[in-house]
């Protein structure tokens, strides 16, 4: 049987080129102007993105991206490259590995550009978003196919949109929470990157989300609901951990009003400090690669937040980042599109 040509395209969200305010600004004006980010009308989003979000949060983020910068340049551009090169070792000719951001560099056309000239059978996406939520592995699917409509010659095409419930994915932040010990820490807290609730209403069709149970049931119809598999992911790990109830509590980050998804981390971490809560260990699954949100916001705001408020140690979980049991779980998780046919 004949052994199709495969290509694998990881993406990831994207960082800036370098930690300046010029590149910071090229990089948001880009993510903020993604019809998925900002779903509101169309000159409401060009007004607010470009003369108010963009040119106030640039020098202010820049700053942050030098405190998180490295000698090896972005952690997320870094681990990227690293996953891409270890897969690529691991996956050896059953596919050639391709990586490139949904904003910023390397873009997602001059990924294609190489793979178009690559002939490829089949191409296999896969967004590095744990679970979908359309501003995330939605966006990254639309600019693929965006992209390949242009292509006089299709391959076939296959997109993996979540794996959030993949047991190779859970088993592998099972095995790095575990390093830190989470037994040893008063509170445990699962922490999720946020989304407008508007976002998820639109994934709501039948139930409005001030209704239904996400927090205790992935419902039929929440099967691409951010907040459902958000909390499936917990209870996936709880239930590999060991974790009791009371010992553990999901919340929210990086929100940009107070009508995004609720809890918020930073009113969790405040509330448990003032509860008497002297430790605290932190786990941010809708994360695979440490960046912003990740090391500087919670890894040292959150912290000093924390402290302030009664704490004496917060602690964040490392990200998958290039484990070699994540390489082996994006393998797991790709293996079904790699058979030959």
């Amino acid at each position: 049987m004949e052994h199709k040509k495969t290509a694998v395209l990881l993406i990831n969200v994207g960082t800036p080129d370098e930690p300046t305010v010029k590149a910071v600004r090229r990089y948001l004006s880009e993510f903020l102007n993604d019809r998925r980010v900002i779903d509101i009308p169309l000159v409401l989003q060009k007004i607010l993105v470009n003369l108010i979000i963009v040119p106030f949060r640039a020098p202010k983020s820049a700053k942050l991206y030098q405190r998180l910068w490295t000698e090896k340049g972005s952690p997320l551009l870094y681990y990227s490259e690293k996953v891409q090169e270890e897969l690529q070792k691991k996956l050896d000719t059953k596919a050639d590995v391709f990586m490139a951001m949904r904003y910023g560099n390397p873009s997602i056309g001059k990924a294609l550009a190489v793979i178009q000239k690559g002939n490829y059978d089949r191409l296999v996406i896969l967004p590095l978003f744990p679970q979908y939520a359309s501003s995330t592995s939605g966006t990254a699917i639309q600019a693929v196919m965006d992209q390949l409509r242009k292509w006089n010659s299709i391959p076939e095409v296959h997109a993996i949109s979540q794996f959030y419930d993949h047991p190779a994915f859970l088993n592998a932040y099972t095995e790095r929470i575990q390093s830190y010990q989470p037994e040893k820490y008063d509170h445990v807290i699962f922490s999720y990157h946020g989304l407008p609730n508007r976002h998820l209403e639109k994934n709501h069709p039948v139930e409005s989300i001030n209704t239904c149970n996400c927090e205790t049931v992935l419902p039929e119809f929440g099967k691409y609901c951010y907040k459902a598999t958000c909390y499936q992911t917990t209870r996936e790990l709880v239930k590999r951990l060991g974790l009791k109830n009371g010992h553990y509590s999901v919340s929210f980050q990086s929100r940009l009003s107070n009508n995004w998804m609720t809890p918020f981390t930073d009113k969790n971490l405040v509330s448990r400090a003032k509860q008497g809560i002297k430790s605290i260990l932190v786990v941010a699954p809708a994360f695979v690669a440490d960046c912003l949100e990740t090391t500087v916001e919670i890894g040292w705001e959150y912290k000093e937040l924390f402290t302030k408020n009664g704490g004496e140690n917060l602690q964040l979980v490392e990200s998958l980042n290039d484990s070699p049991r994540w390489i082996i779980a994006i393998t797991e998780i790709l293996n079904p599109y790699l058979i030959s046919q």
